[in-house]
């Protein structure tokens, strides 16, 4: 016993020296001076550090920060000073080191970016979400060293990979908060390629079926697909040679995250996917001939295969706000299938594959202008963070909203470019403009011609801002805007004017309560806010200083007893700590012993949520609400993401047992050829077949092609795919699947 012991600590120590190996193989080609014996410092202080620790997996803790650095260099391009941090970034939180032992060792430069992640992982004791808190407290250090939030996103990645060995209601949380926050990050600075695998592992987790599912079947069409390359790309490779390019030319598959998005978009199988890999060509030319060498080769492209014109994008005259530059379009072979090309040089690939870092390691030209961009991006992010008085979730939800939009380009009047989510109006222009101009913007010229400022922007609009210094912002500006700057700086104009309603609003009631001889203490502010419904003091003062409260009827407070109920608090829960007490006092009222909740594996009263309908044999978690208890949804719930990401310690495990009489209610869809009999065939499957209870079913046909959508109750999942696998083999049905009821 002893002896396996020793041995499995002798390989541990082996293999964590193998791993410190390939991380300085990475490092080696930008190392400096005292670099290696800095980072060699590093590794030995973390290696004792967490010294017995280990990770979920059973595996040495050390493993992570070494990784976390590896991927700091190999992937996204970091250099010795993010390495070192790497390495170091869980000593302070999770041993007996302190930030200045970091200072003593490392200096202060690596001491502010240990203290930066630390502050991320530190848990708030009174958030309404822990998540979104952390979360901006990320996007803070982005002004600061941007080099906090890529090794935050390293960080994260390795979590990811690593995910299997934790518990499953923990994993569909960690895989939420990545596909709600961090993939989007990613996506903005440039990580395209972790941004992917985010995305991907994220599904693995949340959609396992589906994933498991597409993963196979792109397995299944490897060598077809490997084929269909090496012959797309012979005839054009030789002639790109001959003009006197070096180019690499590879095939790449799409992701298995967007192609499940492209199904569900289109409706489609997998094997109507028809562009499920692109063809990227790599040119190595100089950076002042870049622009005409994509070109060159987009030319020669077109020579072999028919473009098509709608599907043209040119990222190389206009990059995109995180710096990616490449040219797109897609081409028609001659079989008759469409396929994407990308065309890009040696520098913008390696921008595109590891973003914002990737910009430290080129000067010239248009690398400059992109680095500008994403400073440009990143000072919005810190303008809207200046924001004190704004909710965590409600600055997420706003940064999350321009994440993934693209940009719409538009001019002032003397030709400086703007770049805005797609979907701006004259009035985001004018905010970006300046916040002053945005408040006072009445109307605009676009392309000298006046429109209201509502006016949607079309890429290449000249925009003339005309403001009037008796403009004020209105709340229905926040209807048409779509930048965060222009959302935040309305926000604000509206906050403060509603806190100057309410301090005269609360002049108003200090008066209306001296002369019934009351004083304004917490007391009578609860009584006022409870008999006139208001949500908050805040509120009722706002509403008496707009005289939407009539200030006579204050003096009916006299009437009303002191033991008024105060008005029930609605939308928090202070701490993880509050859920957990409140799951144990809900204990089952009669529900039939189908679930497991909680920790301990409970029976307590549940219901099931109507946005997605669980039946037995789903997917599903609990998620305690403020009002009704705990509700019960599906893992590929619509709402899932974006509960689990934003009030993750409100998440609980929920877990089937074998105890169950009811029926559940599910929806079917089918799609198919119609013909003479269809209808009977479908009505027998599910009645006579399968003995189940129809509630209705509802036809439409369109020109020979039919669309059903069939209400029935089933006992549970394996119930109901025994009827969709039974209904898939009826003669002219094309695709059979379930769909989400609503209740209506």
């Amino acid at each position: 016993m002893d002896t396996t012991v020793m041995i499995d600590e002798e390989e541990e120590k082996k293999e964590i020296i193998r791993r410190y190996r390939k991380l300085l193989r990475h490092a080696k080609p930008f190392l400096k001076d005292n670099d290696a014996k800095e980072i060699k410092k590093a590794f030995y202080i973390s290696v004792e550090a967490h010294k017995g620790m280990r990770r979920k997996s059973g595996e040495p803790y050390i493993y992570h920060p070494l990784e976390v650095a590896d991927i700091c260099v190999n992937e996204i391009g970091l250099g010795t000073t993010s390495i070192i941090s790497a390495l170091l970034h869980d000593v302070v939180e999770d041993t007996d080191w302190e930030l200045e032992d970091i200072d003593r060792e490392f200096g202060p430069k690596i001491m502010r970016i240990i203290d930066g992640l630390t502050k991320i992982s530190g848990v708030p004791g009174e958030s309404v979400s822990e998540q979104a808190e952390n979360f901006r407290k990320m996007l803070l250090t982005l002004s600061s060293d941007t080099r906090v939030i890529l090794i935050k996103l390293a960080d994260r990645l390795h979590n990811m990979r690593t995910l299997e060995s934790m518990p499953r209601h923990k994993q569909l949380k960690i895989a939420s908060e990545t596909f709600y926050l961090y993939a989007p990050l990613a996506h903005r600075l440039g990580l395209y390629a972790i941004k992917t695998e985010l995305e991907d592992l994220s599904m693995k987790y949340r959609e396992a079926d589906d994933y498991n599912a597409i993963a196979e079947k792109i397995e299944e069409s490897r060598d077809d697909r490997n084929k269909f390359i090496r012959n797309f790309i012979r005839p054009i490779q030789k002639s790109i040679n001959d003009q006197g390019y070096a180019v690499e030319v590879k095939g790449r598959t799409k992701s298995i995250y967007s192609i499940a998005q492209k199904m569900k978009k289109q409706d489609i199988p997998f094997e109507e996917v028809f562009d499920l890999f692109a063809i990227r060509i790599i040119i190595d030319t100089d950076i002042e001939k870049e622009k005409a060498a994509c070109w060159h080769v987009y030319s020669i492209v077109t020579d072999f295969y028919q473009p098509n014109p709608d599907r043209l994008r040119d990222w190389v005259s206009i990059p995109k706000a995180n710096g990616y530059e490449s040219l797109h379009t897609t081409v028609m072979t001659k079989k008759g299938q469409w396929v994407e090309v990308q065309i890009r040089t040696r520098r913008m690939d390696d921008i595109a594959e590891k973003g914002y870092a990737a910009h430290w390691k080129y000067k010239d030209g248009s690398a400059k202008e992109n680095e500008s961009a994403l400073d440009t991006w990143i000072n919005r992010v810190r303008e809207s963070l200046e924001q004190n008085d704004i909710s965590a979730i409600e600055f997420v939800d706003d940064f999350r909203s321009n994440l993934f939009l693209e940009e719409v380009y538009a001019f002032t009047p003397m030709g400086r470019l703007i770049t805005l989510p797609n979907g701006s109006t004259a009035l985001d222009f004018a905010f970006d403009v300046h916040s002053e101009v945005g408040a006072g913007c009445i109307g605009a010229k676009i392309n000298h011609k006046l429109v209201p400022i509502n006016t949607k922007l079309k890429n290449g609009d000249q925009v003339e801002i005309l403001t009037s210094s008796k403009q004020k912002p209105k709340e229905d500006w926040l209807r048409f805007v779509v930048s965060s700057k222009a959302k935040s700086g309305i926000k604000d104009f509206l906050k403060e004017e509603k806190k100057k309603a309410a301090f005269e609003g609360k002049q108003i009631v200090i008066r209306k309560l001296k002369q019934i001889k009351l004083s304004l203490n917490n007391e009578t502010i609860n009584r006022l806010v409870a008999y006139f419904g208001a949500k908050s003091p805040l509120d009722f003062f706002y509403a008496v200083g707009t005289e939407k409260i009539d200030s006579k009827d204050i003096k009916k407070i006299s009437e009303i007893k002191k033991e008024t109920p105060k008005k029930p608090k609605r939308g928090k829960w202070e701490s993880a700590e509050d859920v957990k007490k409140t799951i144990k006092q809900v204990h089952n009222t009669g529900t039939a012993d189908m679930l497991l909740i909680g920790e301990d594996m409970d029976v307590v009263d549940y219901k099931f949520a109507n946005c997605c309908k669980p039946i037995p044999g789903d997917d599903v978690f609990g998620f305690v609400t403020v009002s009704e208890g705990i509700k019960i949804h599906r893992t590929s719930c619509p709402n899932a993401t974006e509960l689990m990401s934003n009030y993750g310690y409100r998440i609980i495990k929920a877990k089937w047992t074998s105890q169950q009489q009811i029926a559940f209610l599910a929806g079917i869809k089918v799609i198919g050829t119609d013909r003479i009999g269809m209808v009977n065939d479908i009505t027998s499957i599910i009645s006579t077949d399968l003995k189940v209870n129809m509630r209705s079913l509802t036809i439409d046909t369109d020109h020979g092609i039919f669309e059903g959508n069939i209400s029935v109750y089933v006992d549970d999942t394996s119930h109901l795919n025994t009827m969709l696998d039974k209904l898939k083999n009826v003669e002219g049905i094309e695709s059979v699947s379930r769909f989400d009821l609503y209740d209506k």
